[in-house]
């Protein structure tokens, strides 16, 4: 913190000017010990009995970012602020609760009354000159000139209408917070609902295991993931990841999540799928919203797999203790711009293999060295947990990419998906 510098407040001719006749450097001193009067507390105050009260008072010049009060600090001063901007900060560490100081106002008097310790933080926004009384000198020599007392009880109503005005503000603010928190809350657990989160996620079925796992970095996320059967033997797969995070990515999941359902009824092509679902999003789509997305659909008895991708990151294919990215045919953003085309590949998936599809929040989680989890990192423990069972594989995956960041609360939403054949 810079000191603050001090000068005296003194009536009288300016030392550095000489050769100046007596009657203009007193016509000067009367000037400003009148200019003085502006100060509400001062109005109506005898000029000669006001001078002499504030003969040694001094002046301090705070640069901006300095503090005059601390709360908690004990203070036996009262100051009157004569430029630039000073805040009074109910809470120190809340700028939201800052109330203004004007020119010509008091602070610190109510601690310099009972002799309590200071409650609010009070800081210079700009460079401020502030006008620094003794306890003593307010108390028994400015308190006793006339109106003083009057002026002061003045601006302590003033200024405590303020405050007032300030704490409603608040409390309004914080129970419209409290209630858009429970909103928030509503909206989770009406996203969450939308995915299939439950464990295993076909449990009449024996010949695929399947498990799901979505935590959003806010309380809504833009992160998506899909799996159910069109017919009794294909099952149709997708995840996704939403542009942006928050309420607005949240809807626009949302929006993703129910044109999937229905396009996927249509058809099995799933590029054609990724076309027509494109140029829908981009229809209304005036937030320029769009959404990385795999899809694809598996054919439970051959364990054929036709599947096609709009961005999105390259999901993984784990065999035993051998594990490998899945090649991925051209796609672009879904949502982005119509009239996008897209391809699609095949694969057959053998009994045993774990295809695992992933958000970007997984590979891409840093620590606080900047370095990404990254897919190698997937890559090593789908290795070592090739036999373990699913809903163990992505909690295990999930906790690491948590020990990694440091960090319990992600930065980014973190959305996993694995299927594995069983026949």
């Amino acid at each position: 913190m810079n000191s603050p510098g001090i000068t005296r407040f003194r009536r009288g001719p300016d030392r550095r000017v000489v050769n100046r006749p007596v009657a203009e450097e007193r016509r000067r001193g009367d000037r400003r010990t009148a200019a003085i009067q502006w100060i509400p507390l001062f109005r109506d105050a005898d000029q000669r009995d006001l001078a002499e009260a504030l003969v040694n008072c001094e002046v301090l010049l705070l640069p901006a970012g300095t503090s005059l009060l601390r709360a908690g600090e004990a203070n036996r001063s009262v100051f009157i602020l004569l430029s630039g901007k000073l805040t009074a900060q109910l809470e120190e560490t809340n700028p939201d609760t800052a109330i203004e100081i004007r020119p010509g106002e008091c602070i610190g008097e109510l601690s310099a009354i009972d002799g309590k310790p200071i409650s609010a933080l009070v800081l210079a926004v700009s460079r401020v000159r502030v006008l620094r009384l003794d306890r003593e000198v307010f108390w028994n020599r400015l308190m006793l000139l006339r109106g003083v007392s009057e002026n002061l009880m003045t601006t302590l109503t003033e200024r405590m209408r303020r405050a007032n005005e300030k704490a409603l503000a608040l409390q309004r603010e914080r129970l419209e917070l409290n209630h858009l928190r429970k909103e928030l809350e509503v909206a989770r657990q009406l996203q969450a609902s939308m995915l299939p989160l439950q464990r295993p996620l076909f449990p009449g079925r024996s010949d695929i295991e399947a498990c799901g796992f979505m935590e959003p970095a806010a309380k809504v996320g833009g992160d998506l993931f899909d799996a159910f059967f069109v017919d009794n033997r294909t099952l149709f797969v997708c995840i996704g990841d939403v542009s942006g995070h928050g309420i607005a990515a949240a809807l626009f999941m949302v929006r993703v999540i129910g044109l999937l359902r229905m396009l996927a009824m249509d058809t099995l092509r799933p590029e054609k799928l990724l076309e027509t679902l494109n140029d829908r999003l981009c229809i209304g789509n005036d937030a320029n919203l769009f959404v990385t997305l795999f899809c694809g659909f598996l054919d439970v008895q051959s364990g054929s797999f036709v599947y096609s991708n709009g961005g999105h990151c390259a999901p993984m294919v784990c065999a035993g203790r051998d594990a490998a990215l899945l090649p991925l045919p051209q796609g672009t953003l879904v949502g982005a711009m119509s009239g996008r085309r897209y391809g699609s590949m095949q694969r057959n998936l053998a009994a045993g293999e774990t295809l695992f599809c992933y958000t970007d929040g997984v590979t891409e989680a840093e620590n606080h060295a900047g370095v990404q989890f990254s897919e190698e990192g997937c890559l090593e423990l789908l290795r070592r947990g090739a036999e373990s069972a699913l809903p163990t594989l992505l909690d295990s995956l999930h906790e690491k990419v948590v020990s990694h960041t440091g960090s319990k609360v992600l930065a980014d939403d973190c959305t996993m998906l694995a299927l594995r054949l069983v026949r």
